[in-house]
């Protein structure tokens, strides 16, 4: 990866950092970060939208007595690399979860994704079936508006950045008690949001080539949402697990529980959008009660 990237400024302990090289041929792959810790039943964890590995800082501990944890960041998220040109559609995305499970060849998966990465988790369980056993997603982030429900403010900045010829600008500047605030519209808790998790994010969105990712992920939220319609395609067992407060509307939960007749369905009562953030022990229960 570049020698210009940061280091992480956070450090979940018992955690180590890893990378995964492009492959041969594939120009607009870029190498991949991920985070191991823990021992037994391989899960991988999927971050979401402007987040990263650290997202999961305070579930890791609760699991890996239980399981071998990979946190991974998503191409051109974290510290994976920013590669010029790349799409930042669903199926771009997926791909860089399934070279996770292929390079490492992990099987008897257990997939837990929020918001993004839990449309993420759904959709590389209907690819690689042999390799997935159970798919737990998290507030799913496969609706219209997305985290513009957060607030009137992320209304605003995500109309910005999307905005042809000032987006790329909007895109580039991310003022603290913006980041904070629009975060803060994820969480029934507010508290939940760390500073030192803020200023983690702000410097990877300093990160040269970081704005034209951000916007690329917000200009792409038609691809999640058309991405629901590989849901009935997975054979795995899958947990839906929704916060109370989270930015889906009930109508939102009701079909995706349509297309996945078969899924247990948890709401998690006072929740918002990250749910990792603000209650991590619910998910912990719920994956160590399966291990």
């Amino acid at each position: 990866m570049p020698t210009h990237d940061p280091r992480p400024r956070i450090h979940i302990p018992g955690t180590t950092s890893h990378t995964i090289a492009p492959r041969a041929g594939r120009s607009r792959e870029g190498t991949l970060r991920y985070l191991k810790a823990g021992t037994g039943a391989p899960v991988v964890l999927l971050h979401t939208v402007r987040t990263q590995a650290e997202h999961f800082r305070l579930l890791i501990p609760l699991i890996a007595d239980r399981y071998t944890v990979y946190a991974l960041d998503l191409p051109g998220m974290g510290y994976s690399e920013i590669v010029p040109g790349a799409s930042y559609d669903e199926p771009a995305m997926r791909a860089g979860v399934e070279r996770l499970l292929a390079e490492l060849d992990l099987h008897d998966v257990t997939l837990v994704g929020e918001s993004m990465g839990a449309v993420l988790a759904l959709t590389t369980a209907a690819d690689l079936p042999e390799r997935v056993r159970r798919v737990v997603a998290v507030n799913t982030y496969d609706f219209r508006g997305g985290i513009a429900r957060s607030g009137l403010l992320a209304r605003v900045v995500v109309s910005g950045v999307l905005t042809p010829g000032v987006g790329p600008v909007i895109a580039g500047v991310e003022p603290k008690p913006a980041l904070r605030t629009i975060l803060q519209g994820g969480l029934g808790d507010k508290s939940a949001l760390r500073e030192d998790y803020v200023d983690e994010l702000l410097q990877v969105g300093r990160r040269p080539g970081y704005p034209t990712v951000a916007r690329g992920v917000y200009q792409n939220l038609p691809t999640l949402i058309a991405a629901r319609s590989r849901y009935p395609e997975v054979k795995a067992p899958v947990h839906l697990v929704y916060g109370e407060k989270d930015w889906s509307r009930p109508s939102d939960r009701e079909a995706n529980k349509q297309l996945l007749p078969a899924a247990a369905f948890t709401q998690v009562p006072k929740a918002g959008h990250f749910i990792a953030l603000e209650q991590p022990d619910v998910l912990a229960d719920l994956l160590n009660a399966a291990a």
